[in-house]
């Protein structure tokens, strides 16, 4: 499962003593490495990456590929599906991995506490850097633009904290072979959207379902972007005041709410950690049209029952008028080096070397999709489809919400997202839901203030 939201609070007193700390200087840390070195022994790189859908081996062939490229390097590897719950208790402990691959947008929110706790090394030097092995500098590989969001720059200050990694088109994934069968057209706007859900109702198919509320994320951003266009979403990142409320963020939230009366009626029962590939299910057996989701899908639903003549399609999220502009979102993982890291010259090699050839292929043999310019090219099948989402058509959307000081109370992916559960039930009004959301934002806005 990708990243769902939520227990930000928690954490974040957990976490809150880790940063403060004093720890070694870089000048330190790279000579205790060289001392290790001159004795003969190898120094210890500690790795630590989340055991995602793409699986674990995939880490090990990589870990390998750099000892190989650094005879003197050791790299002592920790994966694992809960990474959080293995690494923290350490770093609070004062023992910290030297790299960390774990996205923003997870459940423990490990990567915001650190972020919003000054926590994390600036890597804006790991641009300049050769990549290990090869002559190209870092910067001549990436994609350009994948480094000047907030996915790579949370503090918007023009540095980048969080390196890119592996990236995946979200937008509404749905059964091809379905629409083939009953010669329906794919929605291109809202309104033929509402025009198909109700056709499908009288099929006993229901328009829409989610995973985990945490696949709204996506699903919001885009959406922002299409109402609002790009300065409207970077101003709802950013807490402007009075955003929540303007008729941009009121259609927003009318358009999901009516969306909540298309989803199929077993969603929310089964929309958590434990049960939401029930829901996925949903849409592999034609029993809901669409979900929100990412690449990562085709995989956790490999060895999925599907019905008979299932083929993935993947599309944006529909557009506002006929016309209009569609967008899907681009949800970049990320990996990152503790401030309170040992060895974080050698880290910055790591994850320089992230960005080779022969790491990126490994990732590519798993279907982790690296920033690297021409990666696209060399898909194939399903993931050729979804790739090319942006070439055909869709505009990308990119970013989140900026980082603020804690704040006790308040978590605005668990205002935002979370709440589509109580939409869905009826247990709270679309009005409720964006006072509430409002309400977070100005409390978060005066955290950055």
């Amino acid at each position: 499962m990708k990243k769902a939201v939520s227990l930000l609070c928690a954490l974040t007193l957990a976490v809150t003593s880790l940063t403060g700390c004093a720890g070694n200087s870089s000048t330190q840390q790279t000579s205790e490495a060289a001392q290790a070195s001159s004795s003969g022994e190898k120094t210890v790189l500690k790795v630590a990456a989340l055991e995602s859908a793409y699986g674990s081996d995939m880490w090990k062939e990589v870990a390998a590929a750099f000892e190989k490229v650094n005879p003197n390097v050791k790299v002592e590897l920790t994966t694992d599906k809960n990474i959080e719950d293995v690494i923290s208790p350490k770093m609070k402990a004062g023992d910290y991995p030297d790299v960390v691959h774990l996205a923003t947008g997870r459940k423990l929110a490990l990567t915001e506490t650190m972020i919003k706790e000054n926590g994390l090394t600036d890597l804006t030097d790991v641009l300049n850097m050769q990549v290990p092995g090869e002559t190209e500098k870092v910067s001549d590989k990436l994609v350009p633009g994948c480094t000047a969001t907030k996915v790579t720059d949370p503090y918007s200050d023009g540095k980048m904290y969080l390196a890119p990694m592996f990236y995946s088109p979200c937008g509404l994934f749905y059964d091809a072979g379905l629409f083939k069968a009953k010669g329906w057209e794919v929605p291109k706007t809202w309104v033929e959207m509402w025009v198909l859900g109700d056709k499908a109702k009288a099929d006993g198919i229901s328009l829409f379902t989610y995973p985990t509320t945490g696949y709204f994320d996506a699903f919001f951003y885009a959406l922002l972007d299409e109402i609002g266009g790009t300065q409207f979403f970077n101003n709802a990142m950013s807490y402007k005041e009075g955003i929540w409320k303007t008729p941009q963020a009121t259609q927003a939230f009318q358009l999901v709410g009516k969306l909540a009366t298309y989803t199929e009626p077993t969603t929310v029962a089964n929309a958590n950690d434990q049960n939401f590939k029930k829901n996925q299910q949903l849409i592999l057996d034609d029993k809901a049209l669409f979900m929100p989701n990412g690449t990562w899908v085709t995989g956790e639903m490999k060895d999925a029952p599907r019905s008979k003549d299932f083929q993935w399609g993947f599309m944006a999220l529909p557009a506002i008028v006929s016309g209009g502009d569609r967008y899907s979102f681009g949800f970049y993982e990320q990996s990152w080096i503790p401030s309170q890291a040992k060895n974080q010259d050698l880290a910055k090699q790591f994850i320089a070397f992230l960005y080779s050839d022969e790491a990126a292929s490994i990732f590519a043999k798993a279907g982790a999709v690296q920033p690297i310019k021409g990666m696209s090219s060399k898909l194939t099948g399903e993931n050729q489809m979804f790739y090319s989402i942006y070439d055909n058509g869709a505009k990308s959307a990119l970013g989140g919400f900026a980082a603020t000081a804690p704040v006790e109370g308040v978590n605005m992916a668990d205002t935002l997202f979370g709440t589509v559960n109580s939409i869905v039930t009826k247990s709270k009004t679309v009005d409720q839901w964006q006072n509430d959301v409002a309400a977070a934002s100005d409390k978060l806005r005066a955290a950055i203030q």
